[in-house]
């Protein structure tokens, strides 16, 4: 690919966070998804008995670890399949796309605005819970909590699954006809790469430092190979006339 044009990128990006200011059901889902995230992990662990068995500590711990990914991989899956679909909706992506922006710039931009208000709202739910459970719970569940390869697994992961839904999010709005239909497709569409991290959350595999890097390597590869899939794909012509360009 061509160098980026940052000042580009970043007019698409100011452009996405106004709009989303706009739309109710962004800042809804925004609102609304964090406070579930920070409810039901708090509320599963606090309701531990004192004498559940280390494997019970183990199964919750992981339960809980897996849940807190579901919030960037769902979170950015449905307002990037409001992306392209929303702008089509209210008449603004044929302006948008006959300016001089590239596709790769257009996509990017758009990434952005998504991966960023989710990797922002998760990492804030991860602290919060975790500093929540180092004050208040069982030091048995804060032992199996606070192990590094945990804390590795979360920071990494986050941004990593954040970007994957944003990129399976947008190609279906590419396609899409439909805002609501696109907006669950992506959902649905974003939720098979969590397989590969609740391998680690249900201890399938041993869950250490070097599986989590492994793990972040691996979908930082499919992440950036998707972007370039999604760039690639993204047609001009169709999305304005709704008819394929001819090679």
């Amino acid at each position: 690919m061509k160098n980026i044009n940052t000042t580009r990128v970043r007019a698409v990006v100011r452009k996405e966070f106004r709009e989303y200011r706009r739309n109710k059901f962004i800042i809804y889902t925004m609102v609304t998804l964090p406070v579930i995230f920070l409810i039901v992990p708090l509320t599963s662990i606090f309701n531990l008995p004192a004498t559940t068995p280390l494997a019970g500590i183990k199964g919750a711990v992981g339960s809980v670890l897996l849940l807190m990914l579901v919030m960037p991989d769902v979170l950015p899956a449905t307002i990037a399949a409001y992306s392209v679909i929303g702008e089509r909706d209210q008449g603004t992506l044929e302006p948008l796309l006959t300016t001089p922006i590239r596709r790769d710039e257009f996509i990017l931009g758009k990434a952005i605005a998504s991966i960023v208000p989710a990797v922002l709202m998760s990492y804030l739910v991860f602290i919060v819970v975790m500093t929540s459970l180092r004050l208040g719970a069982n030091p048995r569940v804060v032992h199996e909590m606070w192990q590094p390869a945990w804390l590795v697994a979360e920071i990494l992961f986050v941004p990593l699954l954040a970007a994957w839904s944003t990129w399976v999010g947008t190609a279906i709005s590419a396609r899409s006809s439909d805002v609501r239909i696109s907006q669950q497709l992506g959902t649905l569409a974003s939720l098979p790469v969590l397989a590969v991290t609740s391998l680690m959350s249900f201890q399938v595999i041993k869950p250490t430092v070097l599986v989590a890097l492994t793990i972040a390597g691996a979908l930082l590869a499919i992440d950036i190979a998707a972007w370039r899939v999604v760039s690639r794909m993204f047609d001009r012509e169709r999305l304005i006339t709704g008819v394929k360009t001819r090679s």
